[in-house]
């Protein structure tokens, strides 16, 4: 994509987000866009295809601030408490930005989501993994992180479709330390967290572990991975 092209996009990107969290998706249109850029309305299909390809791009504008904030989170000694921290940083999101993340996670269609959501994913799979490291949980990274998805999603949809004064904070701590309970070894990083933690904690090393130095072969890590697995049952 050349420069103009380049720009012209983000100019476009740039009014349509602010149609968006301003007047909310319902207000995001061709006819709305190209006016408030000031351009014509097949601009918009040069640059984004549809109507559709302009609201993915949205998605993945939205993703990107929500990255940025998740990135500028610094990492703790203590990864249960950077659990915490996540969840509460995800909601804060949600309910200062409520049109993008309705956009983000409420309107999509089922079994398709922007490019970024693997990212946000994958940060969230290494907090977890951190957390397995430590011996902190009770339940494998991969299992944890869809467990908090759709906690933390809820919750944040149900704030967000609340009136503002209905809004009760309580909601979210009280499901986060729900949840956090658990997937979560109790007292978190424990003297002996007991052998299915250790277990979660000996396959978060081999899943960050370079392979060249193991002594074992793919096959053989394979399998005491899978021996590990059934022992965190």
């Amino acid at each position: 994509m050349d420069d103009a092209k380049a720009r012209a996009r983000r100019r476009v990107l740039e009014v349509a987000a602010g149609i968006l969290e301003r007047d909310g998706a319902q207000a995001v249109s061709t006819r709305s866009v190209a006016a408030a850029a000031g351009t014509r309305a097949a601009s918009l299909y040069q640059l984004f295809g549809d109507m559709d390809g302009l609201l993915d791009a949205l998605a993945v504008h939205a993703f990107d601030l929500y990255l940025a904030e998740k990135h500028d989170l610094a990492r703790t000694g203590d990864p249960v408490g950077d659990m915490r921290r996540g969840w509460d940083a995800h909601v804060d999101f949600g309910l200062r930005h409520p049109a993008f993340y309705l956009l983000m996670f409420g309107t999509g269609r089922p079994g398709r989501r922007p490019p970024a959501a693997g990212e946000a994913h994958g940060l969230l799979l290494r907090f977890l993994d951190r957390a397995a490291a430590a011996g902190c949980l009770r339940v494998p990274p991969a299992l944890a992180a869809r467990l908090t998805l759709a906690a933390v999603t809820g919750v944040t949809l149900s704030l967000i479709g609340a009136p503002a004064e209905d809004r009760d904070p309580e909601i979210s701590a009280r499901m986060r330390e729900a949840l956090i309970g658990s997937l979560t070894t109790s007292p978190p990083a424990a003297a002996d967290p007991g052998l299915a933690s250790r277990a979660l904690a000996l396959d978060a090393a081999l899943t960050t572990a370079d392979e060249a130095t193991l002594p074992l072969r793919p096959p053989e890590t394979a399998l005491l991975r899978d021996w590990l697995h059934q022992l965190a049952r």
